[in-house]
């Protein structure tokens, strides 16, 4: 059976997935003989030595084909040929062809024939087999976690989750032994030079003019932002263009992350960016940097901005007291369903550690890290390309009489589900100074007066 691919410099050419593997069987070979007599060779080696059998594969078979009388392959064909089994030997394999479609969003896969698509414009439809086996789909995934640059992760039965970072910034995810079948997801992020007039724009509506303004001053203010929001809501992409619109390009900016998204070292928007990225424990349980050692040890390295990308366990804490007592700006993101929800969930993730803390000492140290919460939401109509945009805007204004989170809704959902002007918020001074213009806030008349409110324990 064949699949269309596209390489890099290279017009799209039909490559017939038995060649593939075939090609692929005899490479693998001849790199595990070398492996065998030398067990010391890097994984860097190992690459460069498979460049280089792949060539000799491709030219070989292409010789044969002429010795038997078939069509020669073009110099084209021979190219994708190469990328192809290039992809099957070191990379995602049959992945990588949907991967390099520009319109592909997300990609889901039960087993290795159950294939789904998701594209920008909102269609979703069955995708090609990516392995010919189940067995075949765990081999695949296995090899990427070992080729796929950085520290190598380990996939396997004793590992069986997996998440990492594609080279275009997309994430991978991967479970096998869990279920009947194995299977993977990737989530990519289109958007990656953005900014909150790029958001603000007809085509992406994620925010309006006014609000792009205030969430500028916001960041420009120094203040700690939390976004919020379901899975695959835009969080990351938030991020981004806050980091683009609102800090100085002078500034020092250091990324934790557990799994790369943000890329904002590649941008070249700031001139001094440092990206740290968690590693899990080897197969002997060893070599373990968890987010939350990145992010203690973030405040030594003289950072004028700290971004995590995703709070999600122990390192809520950690997090939360740099916010308090280190540096100011921050950005980070928290799934939650609501601004409020999102108090709630870090007080349950906060509970769920080894840091005994009550639940008032845990709102004292919440209300005192986050400035605002910056809720997103989606909306996904029949095949129609899904819609993304905030929904509401909270400020955190330290500790009410209940010993709760108290609140202030700065913008709520209009009629049309997206954040308009709702009730002033305290800090109104500090984001003038910022260079935000107050004519921008104008409260929505019908919605009546907002009034404050707290966090329920």
């Amino acid at each position: 059976m064949s699949a269309p691919t596209t390489v890099p410099g290279v017009e799209p050419a039909d490559v017939d997935e038995r060649v593939v593997d075939e090609l692929r069987a005899n490479v693998a070979a001849v790199l595990s003989a070398h492996l065998t007599d030398d067990p010391s060779l890097s994984v860097a080696d190992q690459r460069m030595l498979g460049q280089e059998l792949i060539e000799r594969e491709v030219a070989s078979y292409s010789t044969e084909r002429a010795r038997r009388g078939a069509r020669v392959l073009s110099a084209a064909e021979e190219r994708a040929l190469a990328g192809a089994l290039a992809d099957a030997c070191f990379g995602l394999g049959r992945l990588a062809r949907l991967l390099h479609d520009p319109l592909v969003e997300n990609v889901d896969a039960v087993g290795c024939d159950g294939v789904w698509v998701s594209y920008a414009d909102g269609r979703i439809a069955p995708g090609p087999p990516l392995a010919d086996t189940d067995d075949g789909l765990v081999d695949l995934i296995k090899t990427f976690a070992l080729y796929s640059g950085g520290a190598s992760r380990e996939f396997s039965t004793a590992h069986p989750l997996l998440n990492l970072r594609l080279a275009d910034g997309s994430r991978l995810s991967a479970w096998m032994a869990l279920s009947e079948r194995p299977g993977l997801s990737v989530r990519r992020h289109r958007l990656i030079d953005v900014t909150l007039d790029d958001l603000a724009s007809a085509r992406f509506r994620t925010v309006d003019e006014g609000l792009a303004a205030f969430l500028t001053a916001v960041t420009r203010a120094r203040m700690n932002v939390l976004v919020t929001g379901a899975p695959n809501v835009g969080k990351t992409t938030l991020i981004r263009a806050l980091a683009a619109s609102g800090i100085p390009a002078d500034e020092k900016i250091v990324v934790l992350e557990k799994e790369s998204e943000l890329d904002l070292a590649r941008l070249n928007r700031h001139r001094q960016v440092v990206a740290l990225e968690a590693r899990e424990a080897n197969a002997e349980g060893v070599g373990e940097v968890t987010l939350a050692e990145l992010v203690t040890h973030a405040l030594r390295m003289n950072p004028d901005r700290i971004l995590v990308g995703e709070v999600r366990s122990n390192e809520l804490l950690a997090m939360l007291a740099a916010c308090h007592c280190g540096t100011k700006g921050a950005l980070t993101s928290l799934h939650a369903n609501s601004a409020a929800d999102a108090v709630s969930r870090m007080t349950a993730i906060a509970l769920s550690s080894q840091t005994p803390m009550t639940v008032d000492a845990l709102h004292a140290l919440i209300a005192g890290a986050i400035d605002f919460i910056v809720h997103l939401s989606m909306r996904r109509s029949d095949g129609q390309r899904p819609e993304r945009f905030v929904a509401q805007v909270v400020e955190v204004c330290g500790i009410g009489e209940g010993g709760r989170v108290a609140c202030n809704e700065v913008y709520r959902r209009g009629p049309d589900g997206r954040a308009v002007p709702a009730t002033p918020p305290q800090r109104f001074d500090d984001l003038e100074a910022a260079g935000f213009d107050r004519a921008w806030f104008t409260p929505n008349s019908a919605l009546g007066v907002v009034p404050a409110f707290e966090v329920a324990r």
